[in-house]
């Protein structure tokens, strides 16, 4: 729903309004609650294919040959690391509050579910046409067409000219504020291209990172929150794009590492506080407090914080120009540094994490983010070591005075 809509508020409104009820009854505490909802209303726009709208102008800002299809591709498994570290981390939560999961009565109906499933083929036909190369508009317009008569198998799906005409009408209306924050956000691209203020920008953030690429990716990150706040997702790249991605393509980072990376801080904005409106809006439906829950969204989300800089560091997360062995790699080494860094800010994975585990299981999961060959294998090292001590004492029974000793 959030890849779609574009608004990571909106979507917190929409589908928070039962996913936070459902997670509270299961014994999450609010703030947690509202904070997986708005981490995962955030991410919406990260996931494609459509990323709020995004990706098609990314095709237009990038230029050079690009395709929709490359930036869809690109954009995947770094979205997919996304949930998954948010899963990690909602799972350690589970497990550290002793919490169950749904019975078999409780799950909804797969065949209902199924029989439902044929409503998806609009959104299926945009990217399949996307990708077959037909224009945006075209695919739309057949996309429109498909829907309507896809509605019309199913009595409570079925609409009539009223219908189609009120749904015509409300995503024009939707479509009116997308187009407005993308006009005014046009007047700051107009101005700082022309006066070549945006080229000032880039150099004055190389002059202050000493033209090192760390501290460069630092304050682009800084800047691209900054510049993030409060804009709806296509206002919000379209600034980024224009203002902080040039500093990254002078550092040659490759241009769509460096767009998806503004564009990535640019959306997580709407999760770190202190102006945190997705996290905001999941504390009023959630009933918690705001700053709080902004906090646990951005510790939820903190698989955005980093990938962005694996991908910059290492484009075969993005495929670009990869082996697929180099792909898997990186993606393993990805998916261990989160469930070691979940696991520290948690506080849990197979049983409780000790102060001491909390720090080496950062260290660890740092090292195996940080795309280097020796960085790997010393991550790996403390990981599996982490591994070995989680299983040799995940029964308090069976060691209990090591335990003792390690609380004390």
């Amino acid at each position: 729903q959030g890849t779609i809509s574009g608004s990571s508020v909106a979507n917190v409104v929409t589908s928070g309004s039962f996913t936070i009820p459902m997670m509270k009854k299961l014994g999450y505490k609010k703030e947690f609650a509202g904070a997986v909802e708005a981490s995962a209303s955030t991410g919406g726009q990260l996931m494609p294919p459509i990323m709020g709208a995004a990706a098609f102008l990314m095709v237009e800002f990038i230029g050079g040959g690009i395709t929709y299809w490359d930036i869809a591709k690109a954009a995947m498994i770094p979205a997919v690391l996304y949930f998954t570290g948010i899963w990690i981390m909602t799972h350690f939560e589970a497990k550290r509050l002793g919490l169950r999961g749904l019975t078999k009565e409780e799950m909804p109906n797969r065949k209902e579910v199924f029989k439902k499933i044929y409503l998806l083929l609009p959104i299926v036909s945009v990217v399949f046409l996307l990708m077959s190369g037909i224009t945006v508009m075209h695919a739309a317009l057949y996309s429109i067409v498909l829907a309507i008569l896809v509605g019309l198998f199913n009595r409570e799906t079925r609409m009539g000219l009223k219908g189609i005409v009120l749904a015509l009408a409300e995503g024009a209306r939707m479509a009116l504020s997308v187009a407005a924050a993308t006009a005014a956000a046009g007047i700051i691209v107009g101005v700082v291209t022309k006066t070549g203020l945006g080229l000032k920008l880039a150099n004055g953030l190389l002059d202050l990172a000493g033209g090192a690429l760390l501290p460069s990716l630092f304050l682009t990150m800084i800047a691209a929150l900054v510049l993030g706040m409060g804009s709806p997702t296509t206002a919000n790249y379209v600034i980024t794009s224009t203002i902080a991605a040039p500093a990254l393509i002078l550092l040659n980072v490759p241009d769509l590492s460096a767009h998806l990376f503004v564009f990535y801080f640019g959306i997580v904005a709407d999760i770190t506080p202190p102006v945190a409106l997705a996290a905001f809006a999941a504390a009023g439906v959630a009933g918690g407090e705001p700053i709080r829950t902004g906090i646990n969204s951005a510790k939820l989300a903190i698989a955005a914080f980093i990938i962005p800089y694996v991908f910059v560091l290492s484009p075969e997360l993005l495929m670009i120009d990869a082996h697929w062995y180099e792909i898997l790699w990186v993606i393993f080494t990805a998916l261990s540094g989160m469930i070691a860094i979940g696991a520290g800010m948690v506080g849990f994975w197979m049983r409780k994490v000790f102060w001491f585990e909390r720090i080496l299981a950062a260290a660890s999961g740092l090292l195996l983010i940080y795309p280097e060959g020796y960085s790997d294998i010393i991550g790996l090292g403390i990981f599996l070591l982490l591994f070995v001590l989680q299983l040799m004492w995940k029964r308090d029974k069976s060691h209990p005075k090591e335990i003792q000793a390690l609380k004390a």
